[in-house]
């Protein structure tokens, strides 16, 4: 080595032992910061109220001029909270708040934080050890199932044995409690709330509500939640600011959360039973026992007894279609469903029940999720499914009255459903000059609204009675499921454009009539709170018109290919027909055309 390098490495030597006292000092020497606190281990800047803001204190042991910011693992910064104040010794300083945001005013990630101090006489930073969180993410919670029976759909109360449903939920309830929604009838509303115990992950509902009451008859939704170690709060159905489930249009809701509470309930049968042929009627009551009677429309009973079975077979008496009410009870609790019954013979008309828009319409919950599926909402809808209401949506002020109007009047027709037309089940179109849709035709599958058209286009004479219909197609499935309804058609299956429904009060008037349409009326139909007016009918001929006092279109035949289609637009017409000579009217000639 030579003497140069030996210089060096003596002086390489004495520096690195300096530098080694130097840190030794450092550390044995008192800290300068003292009594260093935060107040919480995780917060959560949510704005619930709950742990939104972390609270720093500290003492300094001498003099200094600090910065203070929070630093992220990394000792990146991600929030400066004090810059250059000049702090004294031995006084408490703080709290020092930090709301969860960067400097740029987002919402910190998830993730561990520490708080580092910069002393700028002394030209350092420390970044003090503790440690702590922020947790903004709710913890997952979901409903795993009702019970205790072990089905697709929801549990129904009351059960035969009165036990309480039994929820269990995914995760360990931390001040938890579950939320009982009523989701039908609407409005949405909170009926119930049932406190969880930390640490279950099971919990139970009678089927009362806060005060003490039996809930009504209906779909219900439990919500669990429960929050994590920051107070985050988490739900196993979103909820929207009003508190109250999020729904999206065609979509389930997350889990398994519907209970449903009914006493009673009958599934219409979805085909025509044959004139003299007994039928299966499926009844839920829960094991229980229940009275039932088959009637006629006018409410004469024709068969009658008791069951405790999920399925009654009766016999419709007489020869001649008919369309029948299969009831079933328990006290005062009642269900009904329509039979449709359909001779052996073939008649002129065929008169069409809409089988698919009644449960497209029917608020029951088939998967269990809480929610009712309906085709307003999405659907998807079992056609094989009980009546979530007594009858029908309208079948009293629509189908029923119209159904005995031709029974007492002893008209002769065939009778179906939409669904056996669409299964070529039953009576078809063919055969028949005449087609009476008896009720609001909402959907139909594209493949049957199509044979609707041909079958005018061919000769034949279609009646709407009801309002709203053939404007929106539907998917129905090989098991018997309607799914994708489509919105509103501009026109509907004869190229008609139909306006909304109207309010008001209005008269309307005979026109024009080439067909004999209003044969038997005095021309004037008044008082009228609704109509809906026909405003188009492209491709077709006028035949025959009643107009309200502005000139609307309201009762309307027209000419369609060698067909005729009607439309009467008035949805208050069924219930006007028994006391109404010329409603009477307009119906005998309707039958006439349908006829010939």
């Amino acid at each position: 080595m030579t003497r140069l390098a030996k210089v060096v490495f003596a002086l390489l030597v004495i520096a690195t032992g300096g530098a080694f006292f130097a840190a030794q000092k450092l550390k044995t020497s008192a800290p300068i910061v003292i009594s260093f606190r935060l107040k919480l281990k995780t917060i959560s800047p949510n704005g619930d109220g709950r742990a939104d803001n972390q609270q720093i204190t500290f003492l300094l042991k001498r003099s200094e001029v600090v910065d203070v910011s929070v630093v992220d693992q990394r000792g990146d910064n991600v929030r400066e909270l004090v810059s250059g104040v000049q702090l004294p010794a031995y006084r408490m300083i703080g709290p020092i708040i930090w709301n969860g945001r960067t400097d740029d005013g987002r919402i910190a990630p998830d993730g561990r934080y520490r708080i580092a101090i910069r002393l700028r006489r002394e030209g350092r930073r420390i970044v003090v050890p503790k440690l702590f969180h922020v947790d903004d993410t709710p913890p997952k919670v979901v409903v795993n199932s009702i019970g205790p029976d072990a089905s697709a759909g929801p549990e129904v109360l009351p059960r035969r044995d009165n036990q309480p449903a039994q929820i269990v939920i995914s995760t360990a309830a931390h001040d938890g409690q579950l939320k009982i929604f009523r989701t039908w009838p609407r409005p949405v509303q909170l009926v119930a709330t049932v406190p969880l115990k930390n640490g279950s992950t099971t919990g139970s509902w009678d089927g009362h509500g806060d005060d003490g009451k039996a809930v009504r008859a209906g779909t219900y939704l439990v919500v669990a939640e429960t929050r994590d170690q920051a107070g985050v709060l988490g739900t196993s159905v979103p909820l929207d600011a009003a508190g109250l489930p999020r729904t999206v249009y065609g979509q389930p809701l997350p889990g398994h959360g519907g209970i449903t509470v009914r006493t009673i309930a009958v599934e219409p049968p979805l085909l025509p039973v044959e004139a003299g042929a007994p039928v299966g009627v499926n009844v839920d009551g829960s094991g229980n026992r229940f009275g039932w009677n088959l009637s006629r429309l006018n409410g004469a009973a024709v068969r009658h007894g008791a069951s405790a079975a999920a399925e009654v077979f009766v016999r419709p008496p007489g020869k001649a279609s008919q369309l029948y009410l299969f009831t079933a009870n328990r006290g005062s609790n009642r269900a009904a469903a329509p039979l449709a019954v359909d001779d052996a013979q073939s008649h002129p008309v065929l008169v069409v029940l809409p089988l698919m828009t009644w449960q497209g319409l029917n608020p029951v919950d088939d998967n269990g999720d809480g929610e009712p599926n309906m085709l307003p909402t999405g659907g998807p809808v079992k056609l094989a499914r009980v009546l979530g209401t007594p009858l029908p949506a309208r079948f009293g002020v629509q189908e029923r009255p119209i159904m005995r109007w031709l029974d007492r009047t002893h008209r002769r027709y065939d009778l179906t459903t939409d669904y056996a037309l669409a299964r070529g089940r039953g009576p078809k179109l063919a055969g028949h000059s005449g087609v009476l849709l008896v009720g609001d035709t909402v959907w139909l599958p594209t493949a049957t609204a199509e044979q609707l058209r041909s079958f005018v286009t061919k000769g034949g004479t279609v009646v709407e009675a009801g309002t709203n219909s053939l404007l929106r197609a539907v998917t129905l499935s090989n098991a018997a499921d309607l799914t994708h309804p489509l919105p509103a058609a501009t026109s509907d299956i004869f190229g008609s454009t139909i306006a909304p429904l109207r309010k008001g009060t209005f008269n309307l008037k005979a026109g024009k009539d080439q067909i004999g349409l209003f044969s038997g009326t005095s021309g004037i139909f008044t008082n009228y709170d609704v109509i809906e007016q026909t405003e188009a009918t492209t491709g077709t001929k006028p035949l025959a018109s009643a107009t309200s006092a502005e000139g609307g279109v309201v009762i309307v035949a027209f000419a369609l290919g060698r067909g005729t289609v009607i439309r009467y637009g008035l949805p208050q017409l069924p219930s006007r027909l028994a006391s109404d000579p010329d409603l009477q009217g307009l119906m005998e000639s309707s039958w006439r055309l349908l006829s010939r």
